[in-house]
């Protein structure tokens, strides 16, 4: 006792040498079981007399309605009282049987199919409850049907709109992951969205401007996401990272070549690119100079390949668009003659497919989508149609849309995840409708859907497989994201659910800085003061404020002229005006700072104190000066 005393101080606490308390753990489990079995048994029954209750007259012309629940609770009982025999003799197998009743109560459909082989065939009950077996195939008849029914599985339940700017979005680009946006404009920005890291506020974190005053024509990230191609309305494309900064710019190529196969890189307007899907290093872009060039992220001073697209003529054309396969074997281009031309990648000289009239000569082809399954090309033709072709028999396209009017040179169309929608946007004048984002049947290309965006055009159209969001960008400088809370994935709905934060200007710092109270004062950093006092006292400084000159005062001064103008002329007038000094006999103009120079040497004096001499000036006397002025005639007398 004395040794539990001394632990008992030092711990504590007490109660050493007693005996712990055991528990039966089977006795205890089959206790619960058996409550478990009690309270499934209660609940049926009750839900079977309700059932019964609301049967009615309706289950008097169907065989012994009003027997099946008693004959229901009788077989419950017995298969009770027979499970709490068979469990205090011990056995397995009964307990086995009735552990299928053991948890959440079982509804009343699947009862009855338990106790077919016993009572015989069961009415179903009428009511909420009636669709037992039939309603069932019926349910499960709808539910496949949404499954097929592709519409159903569009996005459009919620949307959140980012503001872009006040002019086009004409490039949008999204990461396989789903978690930056970047989005490109008539106004030269390249904007940076993160949905993780965005609240209700839905503000940009990075703006810059890469190509400084060209229009971005497509963004781009690559297939693992660390890069990002940018397209612009110069010669040469640039490759960013993920946080904005430059990886990489294209060469440009010499304009006075004639063949351009000869020159390292574009000579004119860049128009598309895209990355390989496969190979993460390559990516593509047309342009005006009438080639397509694939180009390596680890060489930019050369392209890798170059291919020329050639009218029936013979004759240079100009790509709008280009494309990767599926597979990255294919190149493909829309070129303004209205034909789109497919290459074997690996084969720049000869298209592998060709069709002369795709579209209407003259207008431009503004986008190429290949399916998932990669045998069906899509292409948005400036002549107002969308075309679907199979690349197996390109002479003919498999269907047509019409009336889809496009007044932009990168509008979009792309497929749904399950490859069976066409997505395209619709144009519209200023202040004339609503730009439209319409969805085709892949089958019958029929319009099964349509989403009126915003009262501009609809020009970019990009469908996430992984988020299954819908994002759009817009002529008035709008990007919507079109989502579903229970069909969407991550994306949207990470940013939607996060309050504004409330900024307090005085409380940001300038920057962080580390605390260290007890360095020494040479190595102690100034403590930082908020931005808003930082700015009061870089107002007061007249060279951080950029603090005008006040008016001078006077007759000037610091190469400044008062009020008698700023020009050189007047500048002249007024110094000679001033200038009272008179200098008409100069050996009295040296000597007035000979006194000066002898009490205060400076420049030559200390130089030749050593060897130069004491200059002398011969004085005129009083008599020399007398004879000076004497009359001529009188000196002659003399």
């Amino acid at each position: 006792m004395s040794d539990d005393g001394e632990i008992a101080s030092v711990m504590g606490f007490s109660g050493f040498g007693k005996k712990a308390r055991t528990f039966d753990l089977e006795a205890i489990f089959e206790q619960t079981r058996r409550t478990a079995i009690e309270r499934s048994q209660h609940v049926l029954e009750e839900r079977q007399k309700d059932d019964q209750m609301e049967e009615g007259e309706s289950s008097q012309s169907v065989k012994s309605p009003v027997n099946a629940p008693k004959d229901k609770a009788a077989a419950a009982t017995a298969r009770k009282q027979e499970s709490e025999s068979s469990s205090d003799s011990g056995s397995d197998s009964d307990s086995d049987s009735d552990s299928e009743l053991i948890g959440p109560p079982l509804p009343p459909q699947h009862t009855a199919q338990d106790d077919d082989d016993e009572l015989g065939p069961l009415t179903r009950p009428s009511g909420s409850t009636a669709h037992s077996d039939d309603d069932d195939d019926d349910e499960g008849e709808a539910q496949d049907d949404d499954d097929d029914n592709p519409v159903k599985k569009i996005p459009d339940t919620h949307e959140i709109t980012l503001q872009h700017g006040t002019r086009t979005v004409s490039a949008l680009g999204l990461d396989p992951s789903g978690a930056r946006l970047v989005t490109g404009g008539y106004d030269y920005d390249v904007r940076f969205w993160d949905f993780a890291g965005m609240d209700q506020a839905l503000q940009a974190f990075r703006s810059l401007q890469p190509c400084e005053c060209h229009q971005i024509k497509t963004l781009q990230y690559s297939t693992t996401g660390d890069v990002i191609l940018v397209v612009s309305g110069n010669a040469q494309a640039k490759v960013l990272d993920r946080d904005g900064f430059n990886v990489m710019e294209c060469v440009k190529g010499d304009q006075y070549i004639v063949d351009m196969a000869k020159t390292k890189g574009h000579t004119a307007m860049l128009n598309s690119g895209c990355w390989h899907p496969k190979i993460k290093e390559e990516f593509m872009t047309c342009s005006n100079d009438g080639t397509v060039r694939t180009w390596d992220v680890s060489s930019e001073k050369k392209h890798k390949s170059v291919f020329k697209p050639r009218s029936f003529q013979g004759k240079k054309v100009i790509p709008t668009c280009c494309t990767y396969s599926r597979d990255g074997k294919l190149i493909a281009a829309g070129c303004q003659d209205g034909t789109i031309q497919i290459w074997d990648r690996n084969l720049s000289v000869h298209t592998k497919f060709h069709c002369r009239q795709a579209h209407i000569p003259g207008s431009d082809t503004s986008s190429l989508a290949f399916s998932y399954d990669g045998m069906i090309l899509a292409s948005r033709g400036g002549d107002d149609t969308l075309k679907m072709w199979d690349i197996r028999n390109f002479k003919k396209p498999v269907n047509v849309a019409t009336g889809l009017t496009n007044c932009f040179s990168m509008t979009d169309c792309c497929f749904s995840p399950d490859d069976k929608l066409l997505v395209t946007g619709t144009s519209v004048k200023r202040n004339e409708g609503n730009g439209k984002l319409v969805f085709f049947d892949r089958a019958s290309f029929q319009k099964v859907y349509e989403i009126e965006v915003t009262n501009a055009s609809v020009v970019r159209c990009l469908w996430h497989p992984k988020l299954n969001q819908v994002m759009v960008g817009t002529g008035n400088g709008l990007a919507k994201v079109y989502y579903d809370p229970v069909k969407s994935h991550r994306g949207a709905k990470l940013c939607v659910v996060k309050s504004q934060r409330k900024e307090r200007q005085a409380e940001t710092l300038t920057q962080d800085y580390i605390i260290t109270p007890h360095a020494l004062p040479m190595f102690r950093e100034a403590r930082q003061r908020s931005t808003r006092k930082q700015l009061e006292k870089d107002r007061l400084d007249p060279r951080k404020s950029h603090k005008p000159e006040p008016p001078v005062s006077g007759p000037g001064r610091g190469g400044r002229v008062a009020a008698h103008g700023g020009t050189l002329s007047s500048f002249i007038v007024k110094n000679i005006a001033l200038d009272k000094t008179d200098d008409s006999n100069p050996r009295q103009a040296i000597l007035r700072h000979a006194q000066d120079a002898s009490e205060n040497p400076y420049w030559v004096a200390p130089a030749y104190k050593q060897t130069q001499p004491v200059p002398l000036f011969a004085e005129d006397s009083e008599e020399d000066e007398e004879a000076e002025k004497e009359p001529e005639w009188k000196k002659r007398k003399i």
